[in-house]
């Protein structure tokens, strides 16, 4: 089981985690063409399959409304309005997601700048799997508003997207899901709603760490002290118990060996939601991967200074207190690949491949050493390359290369780093 708090030393060394075979597939059956609808209070579910434009391959739609304007019915009925078009967004996008191409969803976008930018990450998408001989068999897209600023003549929508698929390779398969957010603006002309503008939301790329609600963003290589913020404090967790600050902690037996099953276990978790032991970040990809390497047995070395040592003390005085390599990426990075005799390091490695469950790949999409993005190893594919799980944007299983991501550009360099065995 995951856990953030005491840890016990030794343990096993993990075996690699591949995908799991399957049946032969059977000869690909009649696309499904239906639409379902189903509204109750505070929730609508849309649900069809539509059809395929590649042999063997399914895709399905799931988009999910949270507005307290619809109303509950026990008919079944079509979404009307902007919420029809954004459906139907949702439908063709998981499609040219399935069909890795453009075309299908080009029509519905009154946004060149986006058709330019989709088909960019498709075709990278496309070219990959083909290198890889990867196939998508089945993709289903879930949508969620968010956020609805709503008049007669214009709405704009913050949508959350939720997107899994199956793949098979080499007659294995597995699955990948990942998380995005969109800002759509839709218009209404001669009685009829257009998508005028679609904005993906890369927060990926954004350097900052702190939460909204307790902290005030700031430049992660500013590396500030300075964390009031002139908004009332949240409690952003509920009280953290360290057991590496208690001073027993820094006699105790050194060789500890690093789990990294329960870090991949913890990764699956939490992958998706934020576990309450600890400060949610806005930016929290970092943290999170903090804490898997944390219920792997790592050892926190607590300096009690921000800028030094990697550690999270907890609620203190009214707020979290961590070091920057708790929470920023590029720390991270450059906290792990320092040579130091004991306690968590890592070796940095020049290719994905020799990275084993558990181990870390950090992201510089400018190519300019500033890394800002953060993964961790928890499963492969079956030619044993790394599949990552993220937050922020959260994603599991994800190939580890992010060539599906809007983040990416020819620019993008790694570091992998494969963490120690024994601490």
């Amino acid at each position: 089981m995951p856990r953030t708090g005491n840890r016990r030393p030794g343990g096993r060394t993990a075996k690699r985690q591949t995908t799991q075979p399957k049946p032969q597939q059977h000869a690909a059956k009649a696309a499904i063409h239906s639409t379902q609808v189903k509204m109750e209070p505070r929730e609508a579910g849309v649900y069809g399959k539509p059809a395929s434009s590649r042999k063997g391959t399914r895709s399905t739609n799931d988009t999910s409304y949270s507005q307290s304007e619809l109303h509950s019915s026990s008919t079944q009925a079509k979404p009307e309005g902007w919420k029809a078009v954004v459906h139907q967004y949702v439908k063709q996008l998981n499609q040219a997601e399935t069909d890795q191409h453009v075309s299908v969803i080009e029509p519905l976008i009154g946004d060149s700048d986006h058709c330019i930018r989709l088909q960019s990450r498709l075709e990278r998408l496309r070219e990959r799997e083909l290198l890889r001989g990867a196939l998508p068999t089945r993709s289903e897209t879930r949508a969620e508003l968010i956020r609805v600023n709503e008049s007669r003549a214009e709405t704009s929508i913050l949508l959350k997207l939720h997107i899994r698929k199956i793949m098979d390779q080499g007659g294995r398969s597995y699955t990948e899901e990942r998380s995005e957010y969109e800002r759509l603006w839709l218009q209404q002309t001669s009685g009829t709603w257009h998508i005028t503008r679609i904005e993906p939301l890369i927060a990926e790329r954004r350097p900052r760490y702190g939460t909204s609600e307790a902290f005030s963003l700031q430049e992660e290589d500013s590396y500030s002290t300075s964390l009031n913020s002139t908004k009332q404090e949240a409690i952003a967790s509920v009280p953290f118990l360290n057991y590496d600050l208690i001073s027993e902690f820094k006699h105790r037996t050194a060789g500890i060996r690093y789990r990294r099953d329960l870090a991949a276990a913890y990764a699956d978790r939490w992958w998706n939601e934020a576990n309450p032991a600890y400060e949610l970040f806005e930016v929290n990809c970092t943290s999170y991967v903090s804490q898997c390497i944390f219920a792997g047995n790592a050892p926190m070395n607590y300096t009690g200074k921000r800028e030094s040592g990697w550690w999270y003390k907890g609620r203190s005085g009214g707020r979290e207190w961590w070091s920057y390599s708790w929470a920023v990426s590029n720390a991270l990075s450059n906290y792990l690949s320092t040579a130091r005799k004991s306690g968590l390091r890592a070796e940095q490695v020049y290719s994905a491949e020799e990275l084993q469950l558990g181990d870390v790949i950090t992201y510089d999409w400018n190519g300019d050493n500033r890394y800002q993005h953060s993964t961790i190893v928890t499963a492969f594919d079956s030619a044993g390359m790394p599949l990552v799980n993220a937050n922020t944007v959260a994603s599991r299983h994800r190939y580890w290369d992010y060539q599906d991501s809007y983040a990416y550009t020819p620019k993008t360099k790694y570091r992998f780093l494969h963490i120690v065995d024994l601490f």
